[in-house]
């Protein structure tokens, strides 16, 4: 018996189906379709019928209007992603469920507030089980079937709707929660971007409800799947969905903070502007550090709009401090800025800038003024302002100060109430004594208190202070130096406090440079910087208080300051009075102390220096008794300031760079990590300085150079000195002061290398160095084409010999690496006075088929090679030589050597079929006959095919010229060679197969190299000097009876030679090879080191007379300024 009419139940059909396609047109009807759709479920589900026995009742329109429901439902499971009406139907889904449980909770909590009423007698009997949960529980069932459909479409849909759902499912059973968390965790690891994407949101709505206790041992919670996704997941799309859904608590932070370095612009963009800036209530619920990871990542990135997110977001925490009620008031200074100048203090204190934090404050604060431009112009300085300095305050001022000066806003400047050059010099003057209280004061407490229990405390306070007044008198210093000394009285006091800083030994030597700056902006010439430099050094050995001076002889016209210079120097010497042996071990380790401030400030005054070294004659006073017992020195500390200073004096004079040169080669092979970092700085700075005397006037010194470098290199284990190797020999080949190939081959095998995965500086700078190197001029793409074979077998050896555990890119995306290197199409424009530009890919179209021949490579290596012919750009407009080359290559490859893998041939004849189809009219036109020239002739002699015979007239001489490609390595003897061999076979119109004569290898392995960077020698000492490159030779195969074919089928035995040669393909010398790969393409057997004979500064006993360091004649490597004689 039916308990209503079923008139409601014969209309369903017809009512949902409006109600639907109401739904699919527009957004904005939802609400009132909601309201309709649950009026019909609710006339539905009066619809009952009483079962046979009468002690149960069947909910007939229950069941009816849910199987109508989930057939509107299967009408969109099956439409693919991207339609839109299919798009409005899931979120009217997911309204409805929302909607329906709304209702329930209206009536619940009405139940609740009126207990008499029928509504409270009808939820008493099963609060839990209502219409709504038993439709969302078959829904729900019924779509997670669909989860693991094999049509992608529906698991599409069907994860999309439970992730409309989820968020309003109400009350579900346990069973059911299981089982859906389940199908999502399964989801979320689909092939499909798309179905991960609702995955993420879906289970990221599940992480609130989930109880860690509740899972297995060892199972992941929601939580954790979801950081794994947001950190590894290879679709950026999946990594936003996670990184948006991720709830942003302790636990979640730092890896939410790490998509600020995800290669995905918009993922980065999404961390600043979506999550930090909606989700973070303030910036201490950050810790410092990632406060300014924040900023410096942010406003560092390379993409325009993540760093305007990033400014967004500083501004937005700039607004949150400013609207924090003001506490006491630090600061006793009022200006008319409105408040503005003590919220930026304020947001520059969420910053550490006494640490390493200063530098990411200023950008925070630049931001800022970029964001909000009005904010500058409210700048007031009071004087109360300078002289309550704090570190926050010094940094604002000199911000402001910068960005008025880079703005070229003068009026704003003259508006700020800045003061004079004078008044300024006395505030510098107190921040300068107000460090020096400190320094007493630290001294006071270690004497007074020594070992006391409050002595680290007290020791403690005072270092923190002196870090501020540190930082103070930097930010005044900084500001120094952008005053304008016109005021003559200011510029006096300046240079005289400014002196008298650098004279203190007890300075802190981050303030060294600021000092520096000023005094070169201050005096009228380098000759009086240096002069009032070496006065300070003097006085620092000589342990004197500093000479009141007052600025006159050093700021009176220079010509006075010039003829005076030579008699201050005569009157007092650098040198000590009392020699080091009579002094005592405290007064030894004094004195040390005091050389190496004089160092530091050597290395900063040569830093300032442009004139040469002959101009200034006071540095050979320096030198002599400063830098060069500095670099014979044990101590690790004396010795590198030394090297250090000395290189700087090599920069500024040419001779002494030349005779020093061997000495800095000796320290790279012997000094520790340290100073060989350093060292090899000098070198390569002094290589760019003086290129034409290390590498223009002599090939053999260049050549020992390179050695010496790619061994180092190979050799050395850090980080570091590789990092600083790679940037030295980029700069090198960048400047186009070498072209040895085998530099490039280095620097190409040392970047894919898996030993310096973990070496960012290094891969940072060769991942910017080979674009820029390669496209900046087609004969750059012309030398990384002449080494692509070499460095594609080098690398497959390599790759064999390392371990499982080592990855590396795959063979494919190594050539593919290098072809998009060589692309003509991204090259710089070729100037017009050249009228046909080298095209790479067509000369690696040459090379990859010339390897095709060669016998001993395996079909891994010939299938990608097959494959990277497909990736060449070779167009139409191609010269005729060039189109011949390649037609000669191509239709001989299938009777020379046929692949014994089919799969190779489908390959291979994809390219040869693009390239006839391309160049037939070209192929037509051109004559064999007349191309017959010694490349010609190499080519024939090289796939071990006869050329035709030559025609009677002269041979044709094209319009483009020859460029020389070589197949084989040439000798003195090639061309009597190819013509002797010429005159034994009867020439023939067509090209055939020569009978007899066996082809040539294509290239020659490389030797393998030995790490040892020392040098081989003779017995008489001198450098042995061979061939850095092996040269092949020929294969000789016994020639056959005449008549008999030679060409190898499947179906045909081996054919015998001396060699036992399994194909009739070239045979290469890659044989030779050892077992451990190589990184480089040259032979360190014949590789030549400079060795340092008794140069060596790092003796044991430090002794060794200055000559011996200086000396202008070496055993080994010597470079003259006249001849270039090493």
């Amino acid at each position: 018996m039916v308990s209503k009419s079923p008139d409601t139940l014969s209309k369903l059909q017809e009512s949902l189906a409006y109600i639907f396609d109401q739904a699919q047109l527009t957004l904005a009807n939802h609400r009132k379709n909601c309201v309709a759709l649950h009026k019909l479920h609710q006339q539905a589900g009066g619809v009952t019928q009483s079962a046979k026995n009468g002690a149960a009742i069947k909910l007939v329109g229950e069941r009816k209007f849910g199987d109508t429901f989930i057939d509107m439902v299967n009408r969109i499971l099956v439409v693919k992603k991207g339609v839109v009406t299919a798009d409005r139907v899931v979120r009217f889904i997911g309204s409805y469920v929302k909607f329906m449980n709304e209702k329930v909770s209206a009536d619940k909590e009405k139940a609740l507030n009126d207990p008499s009423s029928s509504i409270s007698a009808r939820l008493t009997e099963d609060a839990d089980d209502t219409i709504a949960s038993r439709f969302v529980a078959r829904l729900l069932k019924w779509l997670l079937q669909g989860f693991v459909a094999k049509n992608k479409a529906t698991r599409y849909r069907a994860v999309c709707i439970v992730s409309e759902m989820i968020s309003h499912l109400g009350e579900i059973d346990e069973d059911t929660y299981d089982v859906l968390r389940d199908g999502l965790m399964e989801r979320i690891h689909d092939k499909e971007p798309s179905i991960r994407v609702h995955a993420v949101t879906a289970l990221s709505k599940l992480v609130g409800s989930e109880d860690p206790d509740d899972g297995e041992q060892g199972e992941k919670t929601i939580l954790e799947v979801l950081l794994d996704v947001m950190l590894y997941d290879p679709a950026p799309e999946v990594r936003r969905a996670a990184l948006v859904h991720v709830p942003l608590i302790s636990t979640t932070i730092d890896t939410i903070l790490s998509r600020t370095r995800d290669t995905d612009a918009l993922t980065r963009k999404l961390v600043f502007f979506n999550v930090l800036h909606s989700k973070l209530e303030h910036p201490r619920q950050l810790t410092i550090s990632q406060r300014e990871l924040v900023i410096k990542d942010g406003l560092g990135d390379r993409e325009p709009s993540v760093r305007v997110a990033a400014g967004k977001l500083a501004a937005n925490w700039f607004d949150i401090v400013h609207a924090e009620p003001s506490e006491a008031e630090e600061y006793t200074w009022v200006g008319d800025d409105g408040g503005v100048m003590k919220a930026l203090l304020k947001f520059l204190a969420v910053f550490d800038v006494v640490g390493p934090g200063e530098a990411v404050a200023v950008d925070a604060v630049l931001s800022i003024f970029v964001t909000r431009p009005n904010i500058p112009d409210a700048f007031i300085f009071p004087d109360a302002y300078w002289k309550e300095l704090t570190p926050e305050s010094a940094i604002l001022a000199r911000v402001f100060i910068e960005h008025c000066l880079s703005t070229k806003n003068e009026a704003r400047l003259e508006a700020a109430s800045l003061p004079v050059v004078t008044a300024f010099a006395f505030h510098l003057q107190e921040s300068y004594n107000a460090l020096l209280d400190v320094l007493q004061d630290m001294e006071n407490v270690v004497f007074l208190n020594p070992g006391g229990s409050n002595d680290e405390e007290e020791v403690e306070k005072c270092e923190e202070e002196l870090a501020k007044q540190e930082v103070i008198l930097g930010e005044m210093l900084r500001m120094a130096l952008k005053l304008d000394y016109m005021d003559e009285i200011g510029r006096r006091k300046v240079f005289s406090v400014v002196k008298d800083m650098i004279a203190h030994p007890e300075l802190p030597p981050g303030l060294l440079n600021p000092c520096l700056d000023i005094l070169k902006e201050i005096l009228p010439t380098e000759r009086e910087l240096i002069r009032v430099v070496v006065e300070i050094i003097i006085d620092l050995r000589e342990g004197e208080d500093p000479e009141v001076n007052d600025g006159r002889s050093v700021l009176n016209d220079e010509s006075q300051a010039d003829n005076t210079q030579m008699t201050i120097m005569k009157e007092r010497s650098i040198q000590r009075i009392k020699p080091r042996d009579d002094m005592s071990p405290e007064e030894c380790a004094e004195a040390d102390i005091r050389d190496i401030r004089c160092l530091t400030l050597c290395i900063g005054m040569l830093e300032r220096v442009d004139g040469t070294f002959e101009e200034n004659s006071t540095l050979e006073g320096i030198l002599t008794d400063l830098i060069i017992p500095s670099v014979k020195r044990k101590e690790l500390a004396m010795r590198e300031k030394g090297l250090v200073s000395l290189g700087l004096c090599c920069l500024i004079a040419k001779n002494m760079a030349l005779s020093s040169f061997q000495l800095f080669l000796g320290q790279v092979q012997s000094a520790p990590e340290n100073i060989k970092l350093r060292v090899l700085q000098v070198i390569f700075d002094l290589l760019i300085m003086y290129e034409q005397e290390f590498f223009a006037r002599s090939e053999d010194i260049a050549q020992k150079i390179i050695n010496f470098l790619l061994q180092t290199l190979e050799a050395e284990e850090s980080a570091a000195i590789q990092a600083v190797i790679c940037v030295g020999l980029s700069k090198i080949l960048l400047l186009g002061l070498i072209t040895d190939p085998q530099v490039l081959t280095c620097l190409v095998l040392t970047y894919v290398s898996p030993t310096t995965s973990m070496n960012q500086e290094l891969r940072q700078c060769l991942s910017y160095f080979f674009p820029v190197y390669c496209y900046s001029a087609p004969k750059n793409q012309q030398q990384m084409q002449s080494i692509f074979i070499t460095a594609f077998d080098l690398y497959m050896h390599a790759r064999e010999n390392f371990d499982d555990d080592q990855e590396m890119i795959t063979p494919q995306q190594f050539g593919l690496l290098l072809l998009d290197w060589m692309d003509p199409q991204k090259s710089a424009k070729i100037l017009e006075t050249e009228p046909h530009g080298h095209n790479a890919h067509v000369e690696v179209a040459i090379d990859i088929l010339g390897a095709l021949y060669d016998s001993e490579r395996s079909d891994e290596e010939l299938k990608v090679l097959c494959q990277l012919l497909g990736h060449l750009h070779i167009m139409p407009g191609l010269d005729s030589r060039s189109i011949h080359k390649l037609n000669i290559l191509l239709s001989h490859r299938q009777e020379q050597c046929p692949f014994q893998d089919a799969s190779l041939e489908k390959i291979f004849d994809r390219f040869k079929t693009r390239f006839t189809k391309i160049f037939a009219k070209e192929i037509q036109r051109i004559d064999p006959s007349k191309y017959l020239d010694e490349e010609f002739l190499e080519v024939y002699n090289f796939i071990n095919v006869d050329p035709p015979e030559e025609s009677t007239g002269h041979v044709e001489e094209s319009a483009v010229p020859s460029r020389r490609h070589s197949l084989v390595p040439s000798d003195g003897n090639e061309s009597e060679q190819l013509s002797s061999a010429d005159d034994d076979v009867p020439s023939s119109p067509t090209p055939t197969r020569r009978k007899g004569v066996s082809a040539k290898p294509m290239i020659s392995a490389p030797t393998p190299r030995n790490r040892d960077v020392t040098p081989p020698t003779s017995e008489d000492g001198d450098v042995e000097v061979e061939d850095d490159m092996a040269t092949p030779v020929p294969l000789i195969v016994t020639p056959k009876r005449k008549g008999v074919k030679r060409v190898y089928t499947p179906d045909s035995g081996a054919p015998t030679s001396p060699l036992s040669r399994k194909k009739t393909r070239v045979k290469s010398s890659r044989n030779s090879r050892t077992k451990k790969a190589p990184l480089m393409d040259d032979e360190s057997d014949n590789a030549v080191t400079p060795r340092n004979e008794g140069r060596t500064i790092s003796s044991e006993d430090g002794s060794g007379s200055d000559e011996e360091v200086m000396s202008d004649e070496h055993e080994d490597l010597e470079v003259s300024s006249d001849d270039g004689d090493i």
